[in-house]
């Protein structure tokens, strides 16, 4: 709560006028990267109309602040090129240096574009080569704010090298390197995104308010600033948490909560693995207590005895009949804790795990697999009901707490710097609301594209990677349905779409380390699309279908020099076929000419084909033979399972 304060008066500080000391926003520091052949926003702070004079490169700008002390100037559009400096002298001066001009991509969304260099595959030899000055990156750090702030918090660009970018983020740094490869201009990096945020935390109020979809919403949230609303939200949600649990939030009696003698019969139950966010809990940032009562045979309880419990997002202590038998405070790490002799018995024994959870998603999550008591060769699977009770309700707001808190804190502050165009990494926190991702995602883009006053900014996202998820075509995915969502967006103008599908090598883990090819694969659609550099840059996209007795017969755009499967026999995998009954099967399916004949024993009049459809779609091997992947896609228009899932927030009236 402190920090939060301390952030929020310094945005208000920034708009003190008269005597202010001539000041620019935080992310204009050395080694900055401004975007080429444009005019060139710059602007800050002085004193109520200071004169003014901005020198860069070969440009003299002199002006005057306004009668509030703001002061802005637009630098004629430059080359690429410098390093050069920037200085501006009033009553005090300003000096930046080693600044180049060049192209500036902001980079958003999620943990799989924060993910570092230093994080992601063969990272030891990336960094070792990564001696690059023509290559800068600036890191904005996390901030919410319910009101629109006046600027950002950051430790200023970097320049590329092997001291600094182990901390990129590698999805735009491996772009950001092919890009320079192949037209050797500077590139700047904006990495302005944070693990485990929804969409709507990035989108601003005045788009929810033009959206018939999202309008009604956003008249619930108060316009009042960040300590106002947080103590609104922590009252309302104790309300709740306690009309769900049927008790008060007694921090005091939590002690007792790991003792095997506790009387849990009142609590309510959830299911595990499976994160809280997603069930009756809800979306709540605090402390969590899971039990669970198993029952062992006298042989059982004497055998060596390992508790695994997949992952706990973020942070647990964990105790077997009251006795502690380990702790891990990192959000996605597999637990597994040797329970020492003498602790396990016959009869009744209890697991109790005080959960914390800091912010995004809470809970046992991960592989149901890995949910376990290990006894010996034997096992006994925890997946299924957990008991739980609230102990602590956290005193701040979480990134996810209401809309549009990212965008207030991280984004409105960007406001107007210029910059080509928008690398985009996220849709795993709204996989159901899938549906509702058709309005949400274009929203974001026009939002965006509005805010910066650059209508036809380039927007390239990626598409879901392959991940273990529940569902498939006949019990419906929600997955599937995202990325349904995300290739839809491809109907607004200057958007491209990256598919992942095929870089996964952990279907389990949720963050693919493989984030070279990512990077290369944006990097295509840019050298395309903007620098000249003509190539194929896509998979293969459904086009068309033709029903030919007892197959189906499917064309394709984006087909490059022809279709490719890596299969020796031909085989491709990842189709399904069904008829009129709306089930789907397993299908043959094969390249013939520059089509794809798909075919099942099982269905005799086909009427639909899809995919990838499902989460870990890792196994599909369809390509060009320029070595993108196909495109997910259904040909039918059947029942969804999020449609009628839809963002809200508390009712504060």
């Amino acid at each position: 709560m402190k920090l939060k304060i301390i952030l929020l008066l310094g945005g208000c500080m920034y708009f003190l006028p008269m005597n202010a000391q001539l000041s620019m926003p935080a992310f204009f520091t050395d080694n900055m990267v401004l975007q080429r052949n444009v005019l060139i926003p710059v602007w800050g702070k002085a004193s109520a109309n200071e004169k003014l004079e901005l020198k860069f490169h070969n440009q003299v700008k002199v002006f005057k602040a306004d009668k509030n002390g703001n002061w802005m100037t637009r630098l004629d559009g430059e080359a690429a090129g410098g390093p050069y400096e920037l200085s501006i002298k009033g009553k005090n001066s300003l000096l930046l240096k080693n600044i180049l001009v060049g192209e500036v991509w902001l980079c958003g969304g999620q943990s799989n574009m924060e993910w570092s260099v230093g994080q992601s595959d063969n990272a030891a030899t990336e960094i070792k080569n990564a001696q690059n000055p023509f290559i800068r990156h600036i890191k904005i750090q996390h901030q919410v704010s319910s009101l629109p702030a006046a600027d950002v918090k950051t430790d200023g660009w970097k320049v590329c090298s092997t001291a600094t970018v182990a901390d990129f983020t590698a999805v735009g740094y491996f772009f950001a390197k092919r890009i320079y490869d192949s037209i050797g201009v500077p590139v700047g990096l904006i990495n302005d995104c944070w693990g485990g945020t929804n969409i709507e935390t990035w989108i601003s109020r005045e788009a929810f308010e033009s959206s018939d979809e999202f309008k009604a919403m956003i008249a619930g949230m108060p316009k009042v600033n960040l300590d106002s609303i947080t103590q609104l939200m922590k009252k309302i949600n104790r309300q709740r948490i306690e009309l769900l649990q049927g008790a008060k939030i007694n921090e005091g009696a939590a002690n007792t909560f790991k003792d095997p003698s506790f009387d849990d019969s009142q609590w309510p139950q959830l299911n595990a693995p499976q994160q809280w966010e997603n069930q009756a809990i809800g979306d709540l940032d605090g402390v969590v207590w899971l039990r669970k009562t198993i029952m062992l045979s006298e042989s059982d309880s004497k055998k060596n005895a390992v508790l695994e419990l997949a992952k706990i997002d973020d942070d647990d202590i964990t105790y077997v009949n009251g006795i502690k038998v380990g702790n891990t405070n990192q959000w996605d790490a597999k637990r597994k804790y040797n329970i020492p002799a003498g602790v396990l018995k016959a009869g009744q024994n209890v697991i109790a795990i005080r959960v914390v959870d800091n912010t995004g998603g809470g809970g046992i999550w991960g592989d149901a697999a890995d949910l376990q008591l290990k006894l010996g060769d034997a096992s006994i699977a925890l997946t299924g009901n957990w008991k739980w009770q609230v102990e602590q309700i956290q005193d701040r707001l979480s990134e996810n707490s209401l809309p549009s808190l990212c965008y207030n804190a991280m984004i409105h502050p960007l406001i107007p710097f210029a910059f080509k165009g928008v690398l985009w990494y996220q849709g795993e926190s709204n996989a159901d609301r899938a549906w509702q991702y058709r309005t949400a995602f274009p929203l974001l883009i026009q939002d965006w594209r509005k805010q910066f006053n650059n209508e036809n900014a380039p927007f390239y996202f990626v598409q879901l990677a392959s991940f273990v998820t529940d569902g498939n075509s006949n019990n419906g995915c929600a997955w599937a349905e995202l990325r349904e969502a995300q290739a839809n967006t491809l109907q607004l103008p200057n958007t491209a779409m990256c598919v992942t599908t095929d870089l996964v090598k952990d279907p389990k883990d949720i963050h693919p380390t493989n984030k070279q090819d990512v990077g290369k694969r944006l990097a295509a659609f840019a050298l395309n699309s903007l620098y000249s550099k003509k190539m194929v840059c896509a998979g293969p996209g459904y086009n068309s279908m033709q029903i030919n007795g007892g197959e189906v017969i499917l064309s394709f755009n984006n087909t490059g020099t022809g279709l490719f499967t890596p299969d020796k026999y031909g085989c491709i995998k990842g189709f399904e076929i069904a008829g009129a009954d709306s089930v789907f099967h397993f299908a043959r399916a094969f390249i013939k000419g520059n089509q794809v004949v798909v075919g099942s024993e099982n269905v005799n009049n086909p009427v639909a084909v899809r995919f990838g459809w499902m989460g870990d779609a890792v196994e599909c091997n369809l390509f060009n033979k320029e070595g993108f992947p196909a495109v997910p896609f259904r040909t039918d228009t059947w029942k969804t399972i999020t449609k009628g899932n839809v963002y809200k927030i508390a009712k504060f009236k």
